[in-house]
């Protein structure tokens, strides 16, 4: 995102200022002029085992190590610890788990800590969930180098299984951002790799095959910690991430469709687990993978749950949107560049002010929302956000909006691509155009590889198709100019600009 969040007509109350003193919440979550977003009191009884993160004040090896002290004699396990961004995992059966780490020996070096859900999903002791040993990410010395279910509530989700046989006239999409164009030039480099966080990729797929870095692919559904094998990061009960994989890079190859950014090379992060759920510590270890493994462009079409919004003034919700922040502002140091669906919800995100979705994993309730209270990865720094339009460049019905808050605009409607079983399908969600967005940028990292982030995040917006607002179907109406405005924010991604603008 390249504004501050405009304010919802709410921001964070003072009640802000008490949780800061108790769990380290930063200074900015303590506005005194609106009234608190509603809390969601997360009860962890004694003998239930709960995953928590715990963040350190300082993000460096001694602080962290300093907190996964703090976390034993809190009674946790440490399950992984990532001393790059001062972030631990951790596991704990002890009811009053977080008010002794804050209350113990370690507590000067504990910024805040969170419960990552609200109803545990495990069985049996902390240590027989975590395994054996604290697992610590690799240095960065060693690795350096050169929702409910996914994106939930989708308007509309078509499936149509066709023959095999190459299918780019109906390929709408790849037209309207002028990809068709944009690969008379290059179709990209294989040596950028755009991460895929999601279900996992159908790597044999016909039209995949080739295109999947098993090296630099993990499964981080494993309690976030990354797991290298084979089987962990392939598909197991969705094909969400094999459909937003193909629409990045499917081969040119006489079979199928062909991708945004057929040239390059992808990796398999698997973020979503086999319920449909993506928890903080699966979204730290993906964002974190991506950049100590040196990827180019991340893809995220979800939101993190259990919650639609996460907001800074409520202890365990602030922890945990702390260290998925951290996460990703550390893969973007290292050079990763990232795209995001913008939700389904038909929401303008920038004047909402309620929220009855969340939390997903047991009862939601109707909250309060105020500023603070943000669609993560979305609505995070250094994120490039992507609403969803139709063929006839329409805002799509289902698409969350918001002045200040989209980014750049992609077609996320009935969209032709890749599914497990070697098919293809039709699907539609902000899922799906923000891959398209990713593809771009990965044309763009191919053309221009000595670009930051920031400035790809920047040409990819100053690049776009200015687009007025258009008419709407469901939800709030489009405010701003062509030049800018709710539905597009800066217009409609544009491939051919990406790989010949200098």
């Amino acid at each position: 995102m390249r504004y501050p969040r405009p304010a919802r007509g709410l921001a964070v109350a003072s009640v802000a200022a008490l949780a800061a003193a108790s769990f380290g919440l930063s200074a900015s979550a303590a506005a005194t002029d609106e009234p608190a977003s509603t809390p969601v009191p997360i009860v962890t009884p004694d003998g239930e085992t709960f995953s928590y993160v715990v963040n350190a004040r300082h993000a460096n090896p001694g602080s962290t190590y300093a907190v996964e002290r703090a976390v034993r004699a809190a009674r946790g396990v440490v399950v992984q610890s990532w001393p790059q961004i001062g972030v631990v995992v951790a596991h704990s059966a002890n009811g009053s788990f977080r008010d002794d780490v804050v209350s113990g020996h370690g507590r000067w070096s504990v910024d805040s800590v969170g419960a990552t859900r609200t109803a545990t999903p495990y069985e049996g002791t902390p240590e027989a969930v975590a395994g054996p040993g604290v697992q610590r990410a690799p240095s960065l010395r060693s690795e350096a180098a050169g929702g409910a279910a996914v994106d939930a509530a989708t308007d509309e989700e078509f499936t149509a299984m066709v023959e095999e046989d190459p299918r780019e006239s109906e390929q709408w999409d790849m037209s309207l951002i002028q990809a068709d164009a944009a690969h008379e030039i290059t179709d990209g480099s294989p040596g950028v790799v755009v991460g895929i966080l999601d279900s996992g990729i159908e790597a044999d797929h016909p039209d995949l095959a080739g295109q999947v870095s098993a090296d630099l692919s993990v499964n981080c559904t494993d309690a976030g910690r990354p797991d290298t094998s084979a089987e962990g990061w392939w598909p197991t009960t969705s094909s969400h991430g094999t459909h937003v994989a193909g629409t990045v890079a499917a081969a040119r190859n006489g079979t199928g469709i062909v991708g945004v950014a057929p040239g390059v090379t992808m990796a398999s992060v698997k973020v979503v687990n086999d319920q449909g759920y993506i928890f903080p510590e699966y979204a730290i270890c993906g964002f974190m993978w991506a950049g100590l493994k040196g990827m180019d462009v991340t893809n995220n079409s979800y939101y993190v749950d259990p919650f639609m919004y996460w907001c800074e003034d409520q202890p365990d919700q602030y922890a945990a949107k702390e260290a998925v922040r951290r996460a990703v502002d550390f893969s973007t140091r290292r050079g990763v560049v990232h795209a995001a669906a913008a939700g389904n919800a038909a929401t303008d995100l920038s004047t909402n002010t309620s929220d009855s979705s969340s939390p997903n994993d047991s009862e939601p309730i109707d909250r309060v929302i105020n500023s603070g209270c943000e669609d993560i990865p979305a609505e995070l720094d250094g994120v490039v956000t992507v609403s969803s339009i139709d063929a006839e460049a329409n805002l799509s019905p289902f698409s969350n909006r918001g002045l200040g808050e989209i980014d750049v605009a992609a077609p996320g409607s009935r969209v032709l691509s890749t599914v497990t079983g070697h098919g293809y399908a039709l699907y539609s969600g902000t899922s799906m155009a923000s891959p398209h967005v990713a593809g771009v940028l990965a044309l763009m990292r191919s053309e221009h590889p000595d670009w930051s982030p920031r400035r790809m995040e920047w040409q990819i917006r100053a690049q776009a198709d200015d687009h007025e607002c258009g008419p709407v179907s469901r939800g709030p109406e489009c405010v701003g100019s062509p030049e800018e405005n709710s539905f597009y924010g800066d217009g409609i991604a544009d491939a051919l600009e990406a790989v010949i603008h200098h």
